[in-house]
């Protein structure tokens, strides 16, 4: 598939493949969110995938998902904002997220819940310990919870991203996190994406977040956002 050329039918068949590998490891295809995430692609690939029957879309940049609003704008369609975002940027595309899985400190919390207030949200945690990926310390979690929801928000649950390599690296953070949204009676665990939803699915995800196993490679470098 190239962007150009991604069709319902292409993203409908790519679906069912998703769907067979949840199950295949055990898991209940009808019970995890599958967000499609189109970051990198235009509109016309959110709409194909709308048309495929998704109604859970993926955005990681905020000036991205401005140029996609009228194809998100569906009310079937829920928009998940899955990646970092500049605290200054959130007012531009809080009318538009319907949930936030990145919420990973306390001034973005403080920002979200100005502009979308009672905003259902992630808080995004860091079990590598990557120096580049976002998320609050494992030992921060409860505090950081309590504060966003100090600050009026929703939180549904939590998000993780796997370490780089193998998917089984992925296994003991995804374990962790599963075992922190039970110790909070969370409901929501965003984790697994194309390459080690496998790993995920075991661990008890709600939430599969998958871009290239839908859509195939990025057609060009997404901007940067921190």
């Amino acid at each position: 598939m190239t962007a150009a050329t991604i069709t319902v039918e292409q993203v409908a068949a790519q679906a069912t493949r998703v769907r067979e590998r949840i199950a295949a490891v055990g898991g209940e295809p009808e019970s995890i969110r599958v967000i499609a995430v189109t970051k990198g692609f235009g509109p016309e690939v959110v709409q194909a995938a709308v048309g495929a029957g998704f109604g859970d879309i993926g955005e990681s940049y905020a000036q991205e998902l401005l140029t996609k609003a009228e194809a998100v704008s569906a009310p079937s369609t829920t928009v998940h904002f899955v990646g970092r975002v500049q605290t200054n940027k959130v007012r531009k595309i809080a009318a538009l997220v319907d949930l936030w899985h990145s919420i990973d400190r306390v001034a973005l919390g403080t920002e979200v819940a100005k502009r979308s207030p009672g905003a259902a949200v992630l808080a995004q945690v860091n079990l590598s310990g990557e120096p580049s990926k976002a998320g609050c310390r494992p030992d921060e979690v409860r505090d950081f919870v309590a504060t966003l929801r100090d600050l009026g928000l929703d939180v549904q649950g939590l998000m993780t991203i796997g370490p780089r390599g193998e998917p089984e690296a992925a296994r003991p953070a995804f374990r962790t996190l599963r075992r922190m949204a039970d110790e909070l009676e969370l409901e929501t665990c965003s984790m697994g994406m194309s390459n080690d939803l496998e790993v995920a699915v075991e661990e008890g995800t709600t939430m599969v977040r998958v871009g290239t196993a839908l859509f195939g490679p990025r057609p060009r470098t997404a901007e940067v956002e921190h």
